[in-house]
């Protein structure tokens, strides 16, 4: 007796699996999705980084939203104009060439040049300074120089220096906007390469406040903006501003009176160790 009840339970599982295995197969013929060739292609022209700069979790993700014409060609800001045109051959369209984009650092006080409010001794990270008194510097826009910036960027395009700043390295720089994004102080901007001209601070003080705590603060003095044709450059909220689409692709400067040289053009020194540190 028990050895038919133990043949019929192994009869009864085992027709139950081939029931099983059978409906599988059938779903699997039925619900089956082909996927598309050209994904493959695409993400065979694509360079890997996986770095999320097209707003996608990765390289395969933004291949499959390319493919399903939800996302622009021209959306993977670390590609190159050849990958670009490879991969609208695989799709059958032009593409037009994109202006690489490099990221600024549109702050220039450092360690030297900026007066300090108190030692600050709390969590080593530029997001924990910001929400914990805002770091040890008396500019409240100033670069807090914990260097998250230099951590997210996954290509070695930038590095801190001797001063407390990051330094981004033009010809290594891929676009890819990951360190903009971890800056808490939003001092950290991409620009076209043919943008020359910036102004390189972000502080919104009056002009009493910026001359005290930073040496390289713009002090809304007008001296640029009265140098440039009308339109090219304006005074905003205490900060001299560049329109560049009137303006900003010239390798000069309007003008070399600016009294805190926060005015310059990409390519020259534009952190200069000052004769003597800013003291509160």
């Amino acid at each position: 007796m028990e050895m038919t009840t133990l043949f019929i339970a192994i009869a009864s599982m085992g027709g139950l699996g081939l029931l099983f295995s059978a409906g599988l197969s059938v779903a699997e013929k039925k619900l089956h999705v082909e996927e598309d060739h050209r994904i493959a292609k695409i993400i065979e022209e694509l360079p890997g980084a996986n770095c999320g700069g097209c707003s996608y979790p990765g390289c395969a993700k933004f291949a499959e939203v390319v493919v399903a014409g939800e996302a622009e060609i021209n959306g993977c800001p670390v590609s190159d104009d050849e990958a670009r045109k490879a991969i609208g051959e695989i799709l059958g369209v032009d593409v037009e060439s994109g202006e690489k984009q490099i990221a600024r650092l549109m702050c220039q006080g450092g360690n030297f040049e900026t007066a300090k409010k108190a030692h600050y001794a709390g969590i080593k990270s530029c997001l924990g300074a910001s929400v914990f008194g805002g770091g040890e510097k008396m500019c409240e826009y100033a670069c807090l120089g914990f260097g998250e910036c230099v951590e997210a960027c996954t290509f070695d395009a930038m590095y801190m220096n001797d001063n407390g700043l990051p330094v981004i390295i033009e010809d290594k720089c891929t676009g890819c906007r990951k360190c903009a994004e971890v800056c808490p102080q939003n001092i950290i901007e991409m620009h076209p390469e043919s943008h020359k001209l910036f102004v390189f601070c972000k502080n919104l003080d009056g002009a009493k406040t910026a001359r005290k705590v930073c040496l390289k603060a713009c002090l809304a003095c007008g001296i640029c903006v009265r140098n440039v044709e009308e339109g090219q450059m304006e005074m905003k909220d205490n900060l001299a501003q560049v329109n560049y689409n009137g303006f900003g692709k010239e390798a000069k400067l309007p003008t070399d009176k600016c009294p805190t040289d926060c005015l310059a053009v990409v390519g020259k020194p534009v952190i200069d160790e000052p004769a003597e540190k800013v003291e509160a």
